[in-house]
């Protein structure tokens, strides 16, 4: 392995370049996954920083986590009776049920997978 310098005024400084990163979008899961790691679990985060492999890791954790999510919310909104004709026939109960197994799917994959 060779390495190369440029001259800068008086020095030389080597050419340093990072390692090919993966490009993917991170997403909201990914930041939440973040933010957590920044601040309760700092060494994972250097570790993974330093590797360049942060961008991978919570690109990762995001498709994990929005697959959840997605099953989740199905199977919670089945369970509630959410349906077609209830949509049609009473939206406001409709939304509510909805809502709430949102909100179940998403206290479920924070715990699982974003705060663990």
């Amino acid at each position: 392995m060779e390495i190369t310098y440029t001259m800068q005024g008086d020095y030389l400084l080597p050419n340093l370049t990072l390692p090919e990163q993966d490009s993917r979008p991170i997403g909201l899961w990914g930041q939440q996954h973040l933010r957590y790691i920044k601040r309760s679990r700092p060494i994972l985060y250097t570790n993974l920083l330093t590797k360049c492999k942060l961008n991978e890791y919570l690109a990762d954790i995001n498709e994990q986590a929005e697959k959840m999510y997605e099953q989740l919310v199905a199977v919670f909104a089945k369970e509630e009776g959410c349906s077609e004709q209830l949509k049609a026939t009473n939206q406001m109960l409709w939304v509510r049920k909805i809502n709430n197994a949102a909100q179940r799917a998403r206290e479920v994959v924070n715990a699982e997978i974003i705060y663990n």
